[in-house]
């Protein structure tokens, strides 16, 4: 009940804020609508390169090559290689990376060390490319210098200790 009034709620007292300070809220509005579509127009290149690269990525089965590749490794360090698939694609789509959570969830079981390790996983990092090319792309910033490496590390990080507490809190 409180959730279906919360936006209107919001529209609302922004409305009467802007009354109070004298603003033409419908024109503020429009105005913030037109400088949202030509935010639009400068990152979409950028999205689209991006996400028809992840659609390539999976469909020509390269991550499951990969996969069997590190499959070693990832036995090692005790990640379960079934995740690595959803490792690669999180940091550039959070709906590719949703859905390989929920195939390997479908596959593995709900339950399961892989499906709650993925659950924990997407929890706990970010789609760090998509959020780089939207934030930098609004700025009209080119060089990202030290955020890359910083963000895949931050990721890389919320991986590992994922698979670690799962284990730890789901023996």
């Amino acid at each position: 009940m409180v959730a279906d009034l919360l936006i209107p709620g919001i529209l609302i007292l922004c409305a009467l804020a802007g009354l109070r300070k004298k603003v033409d809220v419908y024109d503020a509005m429009t105005s913030g609508a037109m400088e949202g579509l030509h935010m639009l127009v400068r990152i979409f290149p950028s999205l689209l390169v991006l996400l028809s690269a992840i659609a390539m990525l999976r469909a020509s089965g390269a991550l499951d090559a990969l996969a069997g590749l590190c499959a070693p490794l990832f036995s090692h360090l005790g990640i379960p290689p079934e995740l690595l698939p959803l490792m690669v694609i999180r940091p550039f789509s959070g709906s590719a990376a949703l859905a390989v959570g929920a195939e390997l969830m479908k596959t593995h079981g709900v339950d399961s060390q892989i499906g709650r390790t993925a659950a924990v996983m997407l929890g706990s990092t970010e789609t760090t490319f998509y959020t780089i090319t939207v934030y930098f792309g609004a700025a009209k910033l080119k060089g990202t210098r030290h955020t890359i490496p910083a963000a895949l590390a931050a990721d890389l990080t919320g991986f590992l200790t994922a698979s670690i507490f799962t284990k730890v809190f789901f023996p």
